[in-house]
């Protein structure tokens, strides 16, 4: 995952300027191994500074994915967009009632389709996502289950 300096020096390197509310943003994110939302990353950064707006989260982050220093890692759908800086090739693990997304490092080699199955594709890359509940998510829903029992 890219440090906060290297995203810095990405951002300079193109000519943009590293303002404080860009920086705090960069801070955030490099600091989140969770794939943190656009509204993840805006709530944390108002709470130093609470002038920031959200369009201009969603403004860094855009500029940070065309400078190719973030991906999309995943729609959640309820949760939103969440972002990455890990480039590499990996997968994930994506809890359905939080929404925690984390990587996970496993080779999927067998993964294949046949010529009929791509449909004209040329396939660039793949990513494989298990769904499930998290093992906080799993402890919550055993407390409310005892609770709901009683």
């Amino acid at each position: 995952m890219p440090c906060l300096e290297m995203l810095i020096e990405l951002f300079r390197q193109n000519g943009r300027k590293i303002t404080p509310q860009r920086r705090l943003i960069l801070e955030v994110l490099t600091q989140h191994s969770e794939h943190p939302t656009a509204e993840e990353i805006y709530q944390q950064v108002v709470i130093t500074m609470p002038d920031v707006s959200r369009a201009t989260v969603y403004n860094t982050l855009r500029e940070l994915m065309t400078l190719g220093g973030v991906t999309e890692a995943f729609e959640s759908g309820e949760g939103g967009v969440r972002y990455e800086t890990n480039p590499g090739n990996h997968h994930h693990l994506f809890c359905t009632r939080c929404y925690k997304l984390v990587d996970i490092h496993h080779d999927f080699a067998e993964v294949a389709l046949s010529p009929g199955e791509l449909a004209g594709y040329q396939i660039v890359g793949h990513q494989v996502t298990f769904y499930g509940l998290c093992p906080d998510c799993q402890e919550r829903e055993k407390d409310e289950v005892l609770s709901s029992e009683m």
